[in-house]
C-alpha cells in the first residue's frame, strides 16, 4: 500500500530524516516509534506531501506522491486520511460538520453528506453526537471525530500522528481498539507515529525505530519483542541494572513466546543440572495475540554451561550478560 523508498528530508544543515525505506502492506497496522526529534512528524508530512521531500519517493496505493502536485496531489491526497493529537475540529462546527467538511470540498450532495456523516458516526460509535459541538465532547469523543472526518472520503491509508498522546490512559485504550476495529472490519492500511511503546504493544503489527532521522530497529512486534538484545525488547522488558553475579553464576536473559511460555523449564533446569536458577527479574506480555516474556536468571553452579545449552536446545532466546550468545558460552567452556 505504501512504498518508501530512500526518503530524505533536511532543513539547511539539520538532516531530519535520513534515507528512509519501508513497505507498508495493505491492511497492516505499521507503527513508527521514536523520541521527540527523532524524524516521525517529519516522515508522515512527507508521506501527505505536508512537507515536500529532499529527495526520495513515496508512492501511495501505486502512485508516486512526489511526482505529483496541484489537482492530481489534491485527489491523491483522498487516498489518505489523517489524525491528529491534537484533534484540529472547528470550534464553531458540530461534530457532524466537521465530520461533513471533506466530503463539501469534494462537491457531495447535501442528502448524500448527510448519509455519509450518519454512517461514519456509527461506526465511531458517537450516535446521537452529531449535534454536539467540541467543547460539549471529552477528549476520547473528538479524537472520534476526528478518526470519522479521517475516513470521510474512504481512503484506503490512516496516517496517525501522536493521536492518543493527549488523552488519558483509560481512553487512549479505546481509541487504540476502534483503530484496531477499523484495521480489520474496513482493511483499513494505518501508519501510526507514536513515542509510546505501549501502544506499539497494542495494535502495531510491524514497527521501525527512529533515531535521529535513522531507523535503528524494524521488524514485527512479536519478532522484536522475543529477542533480547533488540531495542523495542529492552523497553517493553526494562532490565535489572548494577547487579553483579557471583563468581560461580552466570547473568543470563531468557526470551520466549508462543507455546514455550507455558514450559516448566526452570523447574527442568534444577532437575536435571547441577544449578541454581534465581529468577532475579521478569514479565509476561501479550503481544500480538501471543503471550511473549522475558527472564533474567542468575545460574550459579558447577553446570551451569550445561543448563546454558539445554535453554538453547528448548530454542528460546537466550543472551549472557556479556552480550554472547549461549551456543558462544557453551563452546569457550568446553575447548
Amino acid at each position: 500500500m505504501i512504498t518508501i523508498r530512500d526518503l530524505r528530508k533536511v532543513y539547511g544543515s539539520f538532516v531530519a530524516l535520513d534515507t528512509f525505506n519501508e513497505e507498508i502492506n495493505a491492511g497492516e497496522i505499521f507503527g513508527v516509534i521514536g523520541q521527540s526529534g527523532a524524524g516521525k512528524s517529519t516522515l508522515i508530512r512527507c508521506i501527505n506531501r505536508l512537507e515536500t521531500p529532499t529527495s526520495g519517493r513515496v508512492i501511495v496505493a501505486g502512485q508516486d506522491i512526489t511526482a505529483l502536485s496541484g489537482s492530481d496531489l489534491r485527489r491523491a491526497r483522498q487516498q489518505m486520511g489523517m489524525i491528529f493529537q491534537h484533534f484540529n475540529l472547528l470550534s464553531s462546527r458540530t461534530a457532524a460538520e466537521n465530520i461533513a467538511m471533506p466530503l463539501e470540498v469534494m462537491g457531495y450532495s447535501r442528502l448524500r453528506i448527510k448519509a455519509r456523516v450518519a454512517e461514519l458516526l456509527s461506526l465511531v460509535e458517537l450516535e446521537g453526537k452529531g449535534d454536539s459541538y467540541p467543547a460539549q465532547l471529552s477528549g476520547g469523543q473528538k479524537q472520534r471525530v476526528g478518526i470519522a472526518r479521517a475516513l470521510a472520503a474512504d481512503p484506503k491509508v490512516l496516517l496517525s500522528d501522536e493521536a492518543t498522546s493527549a488523552l488519558d490512559p483509560q481512553t487512549t485504550q479505546s481509541i487504540l481498539s476502534l483503530l484496531k476495529k477499523l484495521n480489520q472490519q474496513i482493511g483499513l492500511t494505518i501508519l501510526l507515529i507514536t513515542h509510546d511503546m505501549g501502544v506499539v504493544k497494542r495494535i502495531c503489527d510491524r514497527v521501525a525505530i527512529l533515531e535521529q532521522g535513522k531507523v535503528i530497529e524494524r521488524g514485527r512486534v512479536v519478532d522484536l519483542a522475543a529477542q533480547p538484545h533488540s531495542r523495542l525488547a529492552q523497553d517493553f522488558f526494562p532490565r535489572l541494572t548494577g547487579y553483579q553475579p557471583r563468581p560461580d553464576a552466570l547473568l543470563v536473559t531468557v526470551a520466549f513466546r508462543g507455546e514455550v511460555a507455558n514450559e516448566p523449564f526452570m523447574a527442568t533446569l534444577a532437575q536435571r543440572f547441577n544449578v541454581g536458577a534465581n529468577i532475579l527479574n521478569g514479565a509476561i506480555e501479550t503481544i500480538g495475540g501471543q503471550p511473549v516474556g522475558q527472564f533474567q536468571i542468575e545460574l550459579a553452579g558447577p553446570e551451569r554451561y550445561l543448563a546454558l545449552d539445554y535453554l538453547t536446545q528448548l530454542n528460546l532466546a537466550v543472551e549472557v550478560q556479556d552480550g554472547r550468545t549461549a551456543a558462544e558460552q557453551f563452546v569457550d567452556s568446553n575447548p
